[in-house]
């Protein structure tokens, strides 16, 4: 108990930038320090991972590519301390 949650999201077969803003979306609904795993199989998902999480905050966990499918795990933002106003 007390354990983060992690959200799997299963973008396997779509191209960019599909894969970053479905993950963006998930995202915005999860509580800061969650999880949220990805499986792709597009290439340039991994460059826009990094970008996407350098430029929003998020944490990139991990990255893997295991048999053609490329798994990340992304760990939400804290919030910013205005939006929690």
């Amino acid at each position: 108990m007390g354990r983060m949650g992690e959200t799997l999201l299963d973008v396997k077969g779509l191209s960019c930038p599909l894969p970053v803003l479905r993950a963006n979306r998930v995202l915005r609904g999860l509580r800061p320090g969650d999880k949220l795993r990805v499986l792709a199989t597009d290439r340039a998902a991994v460059a826009d991972f990094r970008s996407f999480c350098r430029e929003t905050g998020h944490d990139l966990v991990s990255f893997a590519e295991e048999e053609g499918v490329l798994s990340f795990t992304i760990r939400r933002r804290r919030d910013p301390p205005e939006a929690a106003a």
